[in-house]
């Protein structure tokens, strides 16, 4: 299996209508294409059900609808790339603190939320099939380490949680067996959580391809730690472990007067310089890392919004996003610093790192 080079990018139909240009050695281009130029060779995006309010008006993020979500992974197959669907099952950000029900399913539980669950996914794939980005994954949920669907499939409630990700997986295998499926996770380098949470999905004999991991070293432990883990649970579970989310910041410089995620605390807690070389050198040591993974198990792993360029109106949500989260923090764009491309949208060396290992 070829080793996966991958990007999530699902931001980029929302940044590039806000204005980013993207240079490759000075030349102005195409960001899909300059990562195709880099040997990039999957794509992964996030689909949200229905991130709109009642009036029509956009949560912001990238507004990752379908018809979105297929024009972005037409223009990835145009260059050759595969593609993997991370399904949030929410109208917006999926993750650890916030799985909250689409507004569609609210008064849904029980077999009704399953069937849900199972139609959707399975129209889901028929609809970008017609459209020929059939995917080559799919997730079944985003950073689901505390379950998905709040309520209802809370990992406290351990059955209905595997359940819901059961119709999932079912709705995959059943439109096509070939598609492999992905239980996502954050906090990579945490193998008693990775233990806890798969012993309990085994037991239970859910039915799945690939442990996904999420892993930033400024919040999810060391190199050693996240490499320790993918060996153990590709061994004790017989499945194929992938990096789902990873990033590394190329500068400590700040954007106006935005607050960043990553901060001179992180910079501290990482062994890397924070800088073009530091991001290089990081991205090299996690492909080895991800590589020696006993029984060829380590597939690849894919860079979280590595076009999320210094766009002030480019952030996490609308005024009606933010209703939706009640988090008036997420609103500022505060990834740029850990994207591929520098604030000015050059391709950065991490990239060069990425095609030549």
């Amino acid at each position: 299996m070829t080793f996966i080079k991958g990007m999530d990018i699902s931001v980029q139909t929302e940044i590039e209508q806000l204005g980013a240009k993207y240079y490759n050695g000075g030349e102005e281009g195409d960001a899909v294409h300059i990562l195709g130029d880099y040997n990039v060779n999957q794509i992964r995006l996030r689909l949200w059900n229905n991130p709109y309010d009642a009036d029509n008006k956009p949560y912001g993020g990238g507004t990752n609808d379908l018809p979105t979500t297929i024009k972005l992974a037409q223009r990835a197959a145009e260059r050759g790339m595969g593609f993997l669907l991370d399904l949030h099952y929410s109208d917006f950000w999926a993750d650890p603190g916030t799985q909250v029900k689409p507004k569609a399913w609210q008064d849904l539980s029980g077999e009704a939320l399953e069937r849900a669950v199972y139609q959707y996914t399975f129209d889901t794939l028929k609809e970008l099939e017609r459209n020929g980005v059939l995917p080559g994954m799919v997730q079944i949920g985003n950073e689901i380490t505390n379950g998905l669907l709040w309520s209802d499939g809370r990992f406290e409630n351990g059955k209905a949680m595997i359940r819901l990700l059961a119709a999932g997986v079912e709705a995959v295998r059943d439109y096509n067996p070939a598609i492999r499926t992905v239980i996502h996770l954050d906090w990579g380098g945490d193998n008693a959580l990775y233990r806890r949470w798969f012993d309990e999905a085994a037991a239970a004999e859910l039915d799945f391809d690939i442990i996904g991991l999420s892993y930033y070293p400024f919040w999810h432990g060391t190199l050693e730690q996240l490499t320790d883990n993918m060996n153990d649970i590709s061994s004790r579970y017989g499945k194929d472990v992938l990096i789902a989310e990873t990033a590394f910041p190329f500068t400590i410089e700040q954007i106006e007067s935005e607050v960043m995620i990553f901060t001179e605390e992180h910079a501290a807690s990482v062994p890397y310089a924070i800088d073009a070389q530091g991001q290089s050198q990081f991205l090299l040591d996690l492909m080895n890392a991800i590589r020696s993974v006993e029984n060829n198990r380590g597939i690849g792993f894919f860079y979280w919004e590595p076009t999320w360029l210094n766009i002030r109106q480019a952030r996490w949500a609308t005024e009606e996003g933010k209703k939706y989260l009640s988090n008036d923090g997420i609103s500022a764009n505060v990834w740029a610093n850990l994207a591929l491309f520098d604030f000015r949208g050059n391709a950065l060396p991490a990239l060069q790192a990425i095609r030549d290992f």
